[in-house]
């Protein structure tokens, strides 16, 4: 059997927010941009008075209303593809090249500085994010589970070096904010791209790369199902994958804009599911289903010292949502908490 060393204590706010001890290493490191990032770096995007994107293609769901994003800042971008230079934000400086030269030449040209104040603003935030939105996700007090408090324990058992893969969904979203990467080169994700299925083929393939490092693939019940005949793959090669499935029985993620902004009308997004369990432990899989929060931890830790490859399907919440979050069509500093 292999040994898991199980993390014990209470993490700090920045860890709980996904930042991981990177945060705690680098205290300037403010957290996550983006539609469903964290809420201080999102809503002081738009104070701030230099922006430096450094192999960043601005794309919509990191900038939101593009005619709202960041017009009071100095812009430097440093960009290897010329097609993503002045595409969508306006630089006021561009740096085409590989970024690991320029950037390096860029760090070595400017001066030491610090800004106590400005990071005490993104640490005032950071605080509220917390209270609204962090404790409620890792550590509930309503009956039905969440998808972070999965990832709390997760994060519990796993080894330093794991590599975190996800499908398409709102699972993704949690797992990329709680998910505590200590570790480069340890996310693997279609990111932008909203590939549904993406998550077991793709854990396969890290698994397959090297059998001793532990690979985590989150999914929901959607994304799953598109690719689920790897499972075949999995029985036949044995590679050791720990698959996570977080089952609402719906399209998470479409559902929860269903709900905000029509008014619930939903369709076409609560899926009638099959017996996963049935289906995994035919692939001579070892399988485990849970639906209270008393036996979670321990099925988590079960899932993870496995020796070969292990399946946990979770029933969380139905109608649970991911936040913060900018809606479409909104600024970055709209991002709302709830």
């Amino acid at each position: 059997m292999r040994a898991f060393v199980e993390k014990t204590g209470i993490p700090s706010a920045a860890t709980l927010l996904g930042t991981g001890s990177l945060s705690e290493d680098h205290p300037c490191y403010v957290g996550k941009l983006g539609m469903h990032g964290n809420y201080a770096p999102n809503l002081l995007t738009n104070k701030c008075d230099v922006l430096i994107a450094v192999g960043m293609r601005f794309d919509d769901r990191v900038t939101g209303d593009l005619k709202r994003y960041a017009r009071q800042a100095k812009v430097i971008h440093l960009e290897l593809d010329p097609a993503e230079i002045d595409k969508n934000v306006k630089t006021t400086v561009a740096i085409q090249g590989d970024c690991k030269l320029s950037l390096a030449a860029l760090t070595e040209a400017v001066k030491p500085n610090a800004h106590p104040e400005w990071l005490a603003e993104f640490r005032a935030l950071e605080a509220q994010e917390y209270e609204q939105v962090v404790c409620g996700d890792l550590k509930p007090c309503k009956p039905g589970l969440t998808m972070g408090e999965v990832m709390h324990h997760i994060n519990a058992f796993k080894t330093d070096d794991a590599v975190l893969v996800t499908d398409v969904g709102q699972h993704q979203m949690i797992a990329w904010r709680y998910f505590k990467f200590q570790q480069g080169r340890t996310n693997i994700t279609s990111g932008g791209l909203g590939t549904m299925g993406f998550g077991l083929p793709a854990a396969l393939g890290a698994q397959l790369h090297d059998y001793k490092r532990q690979v985590i693939c989150v999914m929901g019940d959607g994304g799953i199902q598109m690719t689920i005949q790897e499972l075949g793959t999995i029985m036949q090669t044995k590679a050791p994958v720990k698959m996570v499935l977080l089952n609402n029985n719906y399209l998470g993620m479409v559902r929860q804009w269903q709900q905000l902004f029509f008014d619930k009308r939903y369709s076409f997004t609560e899926l009638e599911n099959p017996d996963f369990i049935k289906i995994v432990e035919a692939y001579n899989i070892k399988a485990r289903k849970v639906t209270t929060r008393e036996g979670l931890r321990e099925a988590v830790a079960e899932m993870l010292f496995e020796e070969g490859p292990s399946f946990l399907e979770v029933v969380v919440e139905k109608e649970d949502n991911v936040f913060p979050m900018i809606a479409t069509g909104c600024a970055v500093d709209e991002v709302r908490l709830a």
